[in-house]
């Protein structure tokens, strides 16, 4: 395919993020084309570059690099600035002409404490498009708490969704709400980007944890509103509460199986069972019945699939009568999983310091621009003489005085990695 500009090529953006929810915003924006410059504040920079595994290579093992930092950063510059030091802000004042969209996670008003809030940043350049992430929203009563993913899975009733019935809440062991937070940051800014295309105008834009968890309540939310104290939705294990019968099915030792049987498609499932008594058996004959008897039900279905020689061959009795189903696979099988690495869901790309891995591939498939696999990450400061180059009328003489200072910070290993440096 010849090379051709990606969809946001020509758009830069300014990252003051960390973590998982900002960076995978800005990360995304940089994978559909734009040059995303991550702001990094000494001396370490995002705190992810200590997590994850750290390169092999003895002379890369104490590097700023790490697998963490590599996923969720990969395909960004690295300009890491010690903003404490005097006229540090002003340095990164002087880009802000330059700058199409600004993106950070920081608690609620640490960011406009830092000097650079949207009211000021729109002073330099009225076309911005500023993007702020947070746990709980820049705005309501609990604005001012600090917090992560958990926390905006627990005030959006998710939390006490998930789990059996007669046990605690449990968590999950992703970060599901960061990430998601991260991708409807990520649309809204092309979607606000689009709106100044049209008009000219920039705009502030304030995306949440809990305001993302919410949306994910397809259907209760209507239901407590109409019916009040008399519906309350519970937690159900690992059973669907509508029945179906909906959930995970036990099949042998530690495998377990999938299957969301829609009340229409019922007959489907005594079918690739073989067993049509079920069909006339008064307890499951109604979509309400089979709820009701779900237990009953579970037990039945799973003595069916335990008699099967595998469970690869339970699913394709399913699948030969339509019935939705699936395995349900560790990571480490998932990861290995021939249909997974078919659409590159796992992609295997190459670090110059980690070498090659597998990190997940971008969740929607464009036509036109196909995932790319040829990946960079930087090292803490790599890009600290590009950046400023590009965006400031800034000498070579000056920023030697500015790592002379302090002021400019980047990771000692680029010493031995003179290539890195290239710009």
């Amino acid at each position: 395919m010849p090379d051709k500009p990606r969809m946001l090529e020509g758009y830069r953006v300014l990252d003051f993020t960390q973590f998982v929810a900002g960076p995978t915003c800005t990360r995304v924006l940089a994978e559909m084309g734009a040059e995303v410059i991550k702001v990094e504040l000494a001396p370490a920079g995002d705190r992810v570059r200590a997590a994850g595994l750290k390169p092999l290579a003895p002379e890369y093992k104490d590097s700023s690099q790490s697998t963490y930092y590599f996923q969720h950063n990969h395909s960004k510059l690295s300009f890491a600035i010690d903003i404490n030091k005097p006229g540090a802000r002003e340095l990164i004042y002087s880009m802000i002409p330059k700058i199409d969209v600004v993106v950070e996670n920081y608690a609620p008003g640490i960011i406009k404490k830092m000097g650079f809030g949207y009211e000021e940043l729109r002073k330099r350049n009225p076309r911005i498009i500023m993007c702020s992430i947070s746990a709980l929203g820049q705005s309501g009563p609990l604005a001012y708490k600090v917090g992560y993913d958990y926390m905006g899975q627990a005030y959006a009733a998710i939390t006490d969704g998930v789990g059996e019935l007669d046990r605690p809440p449990a968590i999950f062991t992703m970060a599901i709400g960061d990430v998601s937070t991260g991708m409807s940051a990520a649309m809204a800014v092309g979607f606000a980007l689009l709106h100044r295309e049209r008009t000219g105008e920039g705009q502030y834009l304030d995306a949440s944890i809990l305001d993302t968890y919410f949306h994910m309540h397809e259907a209760s939310v209507p239901m407590v509103s109409m019916r009040g104290g008399k519906y309350r939705p519970t937690r159900s294990g690992s059973q669907h509460p509508n029945g179906g019968p909906t959930g995970i099915f036990h099949y042998q030792s530690n495998q377990y199986v999938f299957l969301a049987v829609m009340p229409h498609q019922w007959p489907q499932l005594v079918r690739a069972m073989g067993k049509p008594e079920l069909a006339s058996d008064p307890r499951f004959r109604s979509a309400r019945g089979r709820r009701d008897n779900n237990d009953a039900l579970k037990g039945i279905i799973e003595e069916w699939l335990g008699g099967f020689a595998s469970r690869d061959a339970a699913l394709a009795a399913l699948d030969k009568e339509r019935v939705a189903c699936a395995p349900v696979l560790s990571l480490n099988e998932a990861v290995e999983h021939p249909h997974l690495r078919a659409r590159k869901t796992v992609r295997r790309v190459k670090d110059r310091f980690l070498g090659e891995l597998d990190i997940p591939g971008v969740p929607v498939k464009f036509s036109a621009w196909p995932d790319k696999l040829d990946l960079r990450a930087a090292l803490l400061g790599e890009d600290n003489e590009r950046v400023l180059r590009e965006l400031t009328d800034i000498s070579d003489d000056r920023i030697g005085e500015l790592y002379s200072q302090g002021v400019l910070v980047r990771d000692p290993a680029l010493a031995a990695e003179p290539q890195a440096r290239a710009s």
